[in-house]
């Protein structure tokens, strides 16, 4: 858990910094490569996806929120954190097989990004099953507690590494088609964090209408 007091430490020193400074020197979000927006009728059917919106990280004695940017393709995931200003404060670039973490000017490397994260930060965050709950979907070491009235999970527990995280969908909305968790929380011990989606969209393979040049 030291750990993870320097991790949030060094984000919330380069917030502040960000915000006395008014600093410009913010990277560009990750460009859409050959994929582009689909729209679904249901979240699982899209192997591809980005997001953007709001993280919230709090413990016993400190607490961040940050602008949240997640591309997740069956190639890997590139997520970045920034400031209200737009600053990066943090990204995280990974693939089955490796993981390039960049955080306050350093730049760390493993094989694998859930031990990358908790070896920097301390969390042992389940980065595997975080795709599937922002979909609204449970992992199949998860526990589904309570559902809504439209059946989707509620609640649900994950029990990979003890303690389990406790997973609460709080509210949800329609985004490229598909019904996706607009609000929901992580917990475990003493660290809490709340993810708000603003906007969820769906990619894919572009469409190759007949007759037309590829």
């Amino acid at each position: 858990m030291n750990n993870l007091k320097r991790f949030i430490k060094s984000i919330l020193s380069c917030i502040t910094l960000s915000s006395l400074l008014f600093l410009t020197g913010c990277q560009t979000l990750p460009n859409v490569n050959d994929l582009s927006p689909i729209t679904v009728s249901e979240a699982r059917q899209a192997t591809a996806w980005e997001l953007q919106g709001k993280l919230a990280i709090k413990t016993s004695t400190d607490k961040l929120s940050a602008n949240l940017y997640w591309r997740h393709t069956q190639a890997g995931d590139e997520l970045t954190l920034t400031t209200m200003l737009g600053t990066t404060i943090l990204t995280l670039n990974a693939t089955p097989n490796s993981a390039h973490l960049q955080l306050d000017g350093k730049e760390f490397h493993d094989s694998n990004a859930q031990r990358l994260l908790e070896r920097v930060s301390g969390w042992s965050l389940p980065l595997d099953a975080l795709p599937l709950w922002i979909i609204g979907i449970a992992g199949q070491r998860d526990e589904i507690i309570e559902r809504d009235e439209l059946q989707q999970p509620k609640r649900l527990l994950n029990k990979q590494t003890p303690p389990p995280w406790q997973v609460n969908f709080l509210s949800w909305q329609r985004q490229s088609g598909a019904n996706v968790p607009r609000q929901f929380t992580l917990a475990r011990g003493d660290l809490h964090l709340k993810l708000q989606l603003n906007q969820w969209q769906a990619l894919g393979k572009p469409a190759v209408i007949i007759g037309e040049k590829s």
